[in-house]
Parts: structure tokens; sequence; C-alpha cells
């Protein structure tokens, strides 16, 4: 299975695969409005912007299994993200992320980016998965990796 095979939901509801960011270097992030490191939203959007022309993109995934760190649906995740944060970046639907409902993307991408220790739970919100522009999982950075520490990771894969 590859990465673009798995189906999605855009946060207005539309499914689609990964397959339409085939080609690209991808940062899929489970995101949460409320959390301590939403200012990373910020971070996300300027890297989104400043490397999208060359074939990157973020990809947020808003989950709300930590502590029950994000908003109530896909319209309010939505909303505060744009005005909040000034997000364009792709958002996708309320997921989770562990356990046996876990969306299969983050089961895959756990998988093949183990954490500490080779756990393959992810252990809080903006824990972040680098992809190559073939669909190798190439890192996984930690919720307190910041956007502009993981810049220089994706400068190499462009």
């Amino acid at each position: 299975m590859s990465i673009y095979d798995f189906e999605v939901t855009t946060i207005n509801g539309q499914h689609q695969t990964l397959e339409s960011y085939k080609g690209q270097v991808l940062l899929i992030v489970n995101t949460a409005t409320k959390c301590g490191f939403a200012p990373q939203f910020d971070g996300l959007e300027k890297l989104h912007e400043a490397y999208q022309d060359q074939g990157f993109a973020v990809l947020g995934f808003p989950s709300s299994q930590f502590m029950n760190q994000e908003l109530a649906n896909d319209a309010e995740i939505a909303s505060a993200c744009k005005l909040n944060h000034g997000v364009t970046f792709p958002l996708f639907s309320k997921i989770d992320v562990n356990g046996a409902s876990a969306h299969p993307l983050f089961k895959y991408l756990s998988s093949e980016a183990p954490g500490a220790l080779g756990t393959k739970r992810i252990k809080w919100n903006f824990t972040k998965f680098l992809v190559d522009r073939n669909g190798k999982v190439i890192n996984r950075f930690a919720p307190a990796d910041t956007p502009e520490k993981i810049e220089s990771h994706i400068k190499a894969l462009l």
C-alpha cells in the first residue's frame, strides 16, 4: 500500500485519496486548535507558503484524542485555523490518530516512522511526519519540534 492510496475527508466533507499530492514533499501533522502547541500553526503556514511553489504541502489532521484539545466540529476548526493563524494549507476532517479507531493513514505513518524507543503510538498533538516526493515516510518529529527546526529537512527533500 502507498501513502497515495489512503482515503481522507477534507475539512469541507469531500472524500479523496492523497493521490493528488503525488510527487510533492509532505509534512503531515495531527493538530489541535486548543493545544499549547497551537502557535505552531503559524510556522506551519509559513513553511507552506514558502515552499508550496517548489512542490511542498502541509496537511493538517485535527484530532481531539489528547485531553480533548480540539473544537467540536470541522466548521469550527476551519474557522479557528483561518481566523487565528491564517491557515491556507489543506485541513482534513477530525480523526483519531491512536487506538482501534485510528485513521488508517496514521496507523501507516506510525508504523513507517516509529517514535522514541520504537513506539508506534502518537504521544501528543503536533506530531509531524515528513514524506518525500515518492511517498516514502522519511522522518517523524516530536510535538516540541518546531516548524522552523524542521525546515532544513524539508529543503533537503526539495
